[in-house]
């Protein structure tokens, strides 16, 4: 699970968990796509997709148990392809998901690299944390997960980001770092690499959070008349900004209260699905809508990315709300950090249905 999906729509938007509804049915009218519009949609993303490579991936994705429950019976037959074209073309119905009253946007989100060392130094003095001991969850209504600390038997909220930055918590220290706007974005993504000083690199996952709302940091800037639109907020601006005001990079991040626990990872970056993500082939999406593990095709255009290709649904986001709606993991590296910062587009969704 990641903290919160896009690097954009998470710096913007508030993320709050939500209760899980039905996966949709190929009878939803939402659903409902001709005959005709199939073929012809089919045919447009033929003509520049590698079959063999996306039947490689699918079956790398009917590894995880909540695919077998979206397609039990493809996976199987997955198994036995001749020709990877034909089995797509005869095996799935192609849906399109229609907009709703809520804005479809692509977005994008990426592994970062942060540098560290195992021992604090005057250079590496910013913490990495594991789970606190002193964290409990409890789970509440719908089954909502609470999180807080027991005191004297009374479950109090857990420390918020500027508490935690004040106090030694009672948690272990995976490694320092000497950034801590580049911790707060690790924090965003959800995952990243740490690189040591003898060259040896640790994946970093997600384990847990404070419980404390997300609370947008591109949002509170705008409110504060730094950014006066929507469209001049990114990675880059924001980390311009704070870089030229170091005096206030603390209270900034502060703003929002939200703190975000890690784990190390024997594997690269990894979504809810349990999978290692594939670059520009894994994306976030809202599950009350999608189920994770679908095969989607998607379509978006922007003056930095764009893209009309099969994906698969591997991960979730606290920001991703919708159906159409989605994140794409951008892979590792300055290149997707430059279009996971910038990327925010328009965009169509078709969900692959199994036609038996």
């Amino acid at each position: 699970m990641r903290y919160s999906l896009p690097l954009f729509i998470c710096l913007l938007f508030v993320l709050s968990g939500c209760a899980p509804k039905s996966a949709p049915s190929p009878q939803d009218e939402a659903f409902v796509t001709s005959l005709k519009e199939q073929n012809e949609r089919f045919e447009k993303l033929s003509q520049n997709e590698n079959f063999d490579e996306l039947l490689f991936l699918f079956r790398q994705n009917c590894a995880a148990p909540l695919t077998k429950k979206v397609y039990a019976n493809v996976c199987e037959q997955s198994l036995h392809v001749k020709d990877a074209r034909a089995f797509f073309q005869n095996s799935f119905e192609l849906k399109k998901i229609d907009p709703n009253e809520q804005r479809s946007m692509l977005t994008g989100y990426y592994e970062p690299l942060l540098h560290g060392s195992m021992k604090k130094s005057a250079r590496f003095k910013y913490p990495v944390y594991a789970k606190p001991k002193d964290l409990v969850a409890i789970v509440g209504e719908n089954d909502k997960k609470m999180r807080g600390r027991s005191v004297k038997g009374k479950m109090l909220p857990y420390y918020t980001r500027e508490e935690i930055g004040k106090r030694k918590l009672n948690a272990e220290v995976l490694c320092y770092v000497d950034d801590k706007i580049d911790l707060f974005f690790m924090e965003v993504q959800g995952s990243g690499r740490v690189e040591l000083e003898d060259g040896k690199v640790i994946f970093i996952g997600y384990a847990d959070s404070n419980g404390h709302q997300y609370k947008s940091l591109g949002r509170e800037m705008m409110n504060r008349g730094i950014f006066a639109s929507v469209d001049e907020i990114s990675l880059q601006s924001i980390r311009a900004w704070l870089l030229a005001h170091p005096s206030q990079i603390d209270a900034m991040l502060n703003t929002n209260p939200s703190y975000v626990f890690f784990r190390k990872m024997e594997q690269k970056a990894t979504g809810s699905l349990g999978l290692v993500l594939t670059p520009e082939r894994s994306v976030a999406v809202d599950r009350s809508f999608i189920p994770l593990g679908s095969l989607l095709a998607v379509k978006s255009h922007s003056p930095n990315y764009s893209v009309d290709k099969f994906v698969f649904a591997q991960d979730t986001g606290g920001a991703i709300k919708g159906p159409n709606r989605a994140d794409m993991f951008m892979g590792y590296g300055e290149r997707a950090q430059w279009i996971a910062g910038e990327l925010k587009a328009p965009l169509e969704v078709w969900i692959m249905q199994p036609k038996f």
